[in-house]
């Protein structure tokens, strides 16, 4: 899964479950800010994520992540290692 498979991904998932709306979701986008995501949220966005790759993620490789950017980095990661 290339980098811009895994953005349309996240903008589906982002919209199903925590109905965001797709247009609002970038690469520059804040999951806090510009998403309104919470901290259960990003639980549940991890989880979902684990889901979606198939690996586990642990906690601290998340911590610093903030963007839709981030979460694709993220996600690219996992999918490499």
């Amino acid at each position: 899964m290339n980098n811009p498979q895994i953005l349309a991904k996240l903008r589906e998932l982002l919209a199903d479950k925590f109905e965001v709306d797709p247009s609002r979701i970038t690469l520059e986008a804040d999951l806090y800010r510009d998403l309104d995501l919470d901290s259960i949220d990003a639980v549940d966005l991890v989880i979902k994520l684990q889901e979606m790759t198939g690996r586990r993620i642990k906690p601290e490789e998340f911590k610093s992540v903030r963007t839709i950017g981030d979460v694709v980095v993220a996600v690219d990661r996992l999918l490499a290692g």
